[in-house]
């Protein structure tokens, strides 16, 4: 199988598989206390990584609820942090509350701030000082990472976009099915923060996915396709099941 030179590609049998693969090397990074705080990532393909994540946690004596720091990708904007919609209440649901998580360890850009574009600023500057670690990814079905929409350069920093209408489709799911009611926007890491993060694992699943992710991989980087600016990074993991690795030469 032949693919674009940089990644670590690990093909694995099954969407369990996958999950329970991201989720040691997830809590390899998040137990090393001498690692900056990791990047969390949202949607369908993290939910049975969490799920493998949280007992890993909670059965490894060096866990300690009050030293957790994480910065997440994206949050729409016009949703309140307790809204279960947002991916403040996502992260919430799957992390927070299981682990016993204080408010504010798991950080998320604010979707009610009054003004986004000062926000992003503020998030942005939260990270850098911070640093990060691993960041962990998701792929969308137009080739966003976070919410960084094609067109996008590898310099575009952290900032609010506006969807597009396929990513609304893709997460009709949150919202009763209707992409109407997805938020039309949201504040997201940019590439040139996600670039900055000692360490990529971009987590693939599902035939859905198996197109783009051969389009990631074996395509020259370019501003339509922004996963592909990942293939500038020292250091990235790709974790994919066999479906997902279906259309790769």
């Amino acid at each position: 199988m032949s693919v674009a030179a940089g990644p670590s590609l690990e093909v694995l049998p099954s969407l369990e598989a996958v999950a329970i693969r991201g989720a040691t090397l997830l809590a390899e990074a998040l137990l090393d206390p001498q690692r900056p705080p990791s990047g969390l990532a949202t949607g369908r393909t993290m939910l049975p990584l969490y799920g493998a994540l949280r007992p890993l946690l909670l059965a490894d004596r060096r866990f300690e609820p009050s030293a957790w720091r994480s910065f997440n990708l994206d949050e729409y904007v016009g949703l309140a942090p307790t809204d279960c919609r947002s991916f403040a209440g996502y992260m919430a649901a799957q992390l927070g509350d299981p682990l016993g998580l204080a408010p504010g360890r798991l950080a998320l850009p604010d979707g009610l701030a009054p003004d986004p574009a000062l926000e992003a600023d503020r998030y942005r500057q939260a990270l850098l000082q911070a640093g990060l670690g691993l960041q962990l990814l998701g792929l969308g079905n137009n080739g966003h990472v976070g919410f960084n929409e094609p067109p996008c350069l590898p310099q575009a920093r952290c900032r609010w976009v506006e969807l597009s209408a396929e990513t609304r489709r893709q997460n009709a799911a949150g919202f009763g099915g209707d992409p109407g009611a997805v938020p039309p926007l949201a504040i997201t890491l940019g590439l040139a923060e996600i670039l900055g993060a000692q360490e990529l694992l971009l987590v693939v699943t599902g035939a859905a996915k198996a197109q783009v992710l051969r389009r990631v991989l074996e395509e020259p980087p370019h501003g339509e396709l922004p996963a592909s600016w990942l293939q500038g990074h020292g250091r990235w993991r790709v974790l994919c099941d066999r479906d997902a690795a279906s259309a790769l030469s």
